[in-house]
């Protein structure tokens, strides 16, 4: 497989060494860097990229977005429109409706996919299924050490150094949540397209100094079934506000689309 990558940071690198283990590493990778002479080329096969035109013309089999919002709007409807299938990470920018309808036009264009991965979530696959019977609620809360919140808005709405209880500092709807807290709630936006829409998603956010995990629980109510999930994510040590989940959930979506039998 020939494989292309937006952005290498911890996911893409966490993601790469989840191939290798699997016995599945690209037999080319083609990174898209905003400086490509300031890249390292670390692994056979490897080269970078300035531009999402050249990362398209280079042929990948698939494109892996994993850069941030800004990332999806600048380079993602290029390689739809080329014909490529792109995985987004950066699911939060889909709150942008404007946004979405473009990359959705950019697809149709390139007769090519747009690929939401689960990231640190799981019943993804259930919560879509549910949908067709209807929802009558979906409700999200993420908790994370207050170390996970920094560099975000909740420095700005609670005293992340000052924490000795968990403190709720954001409960709105899933929109509000992917546009205020975008490296933070790409889960929120994800349950919100699999299931009833942003508006009808709940979301609570919460700093915990208790916490030694990212935490996520799922609640849903649904018109033949009902579930509870809860995860306990393990951050990445490179970028506490990640778990390291994402990069396994990216893994698999190259794996399902390069093997024989997917799932």
């Amino acid at each position: 497989m020939r494989l292309g990558i937006i952005g290498y940071g911890a996911i893409a690198r966490e993601l790469l060494a989840v191939l290798a283990r699997e016995g599945a590493a690209p037999e080319a990778v083609i990174v898209l860097m905003r400086d490509p002479a300031q890249g390292k080329c670390d692994l056979p096969g490897m080269v970078t990229v300035g531009s999402a035109r050249a990362l398209a013309d280079a042929r990948p089999d698939l494109v892996i977005e994993c850069a941030g919002a800004a990332a999806v709007r600048e380079h993602v409807p290029t390689c739809l429109a080329a014909g490529v299938d792109t995985v987004i990470a950066s699911v939060g920018a889909l709150a942008d409706d404007g946004l979405h309808a473009a990359l959705r036009a950019a697809a149709r264009a390139g007769a090519s996919r747009i690929v939401l991965p689960a990231g640190a979530l799981g019943a993804v696959d259930l919560l879509a299924a549910l949908r067709p019977s209807g929802i009558e609620e979906l409700v999200y809360t993420g908790r994370k050490p207050p170390a996970a919140w920094r560099g975000s808005l909740a420095e700005d709405l609670v005293d992340l150094d000052g924490l000795n209880a968990p403190v709720t500092f954001f409960s709105g709807d899933a929109r509000q949540a992917a546009r205020d807290f975008p490296k933070n709630a790409n889960v929120a936006a994800t349950l919100a397209l699999a299931g009833p829409g942003f508006a009808a998603t709940r979301v609570q956010l919460v700093a915990d100094p208790g916490a030694t995990c990212n935490l996520h629980e799922v609640s849903l109510r649904a018109g033949v079934a009902n579930f509870t999930i809860r995860i306990e994510g393990k951050p990445s040590p490179d970028n506490p506000r990640t778990s390291l989940t994402t990069a396994y959930s990216l893994a698999r979506e190259v794996l399902n689309h390069s093997r024989e039998v997917a799932i």
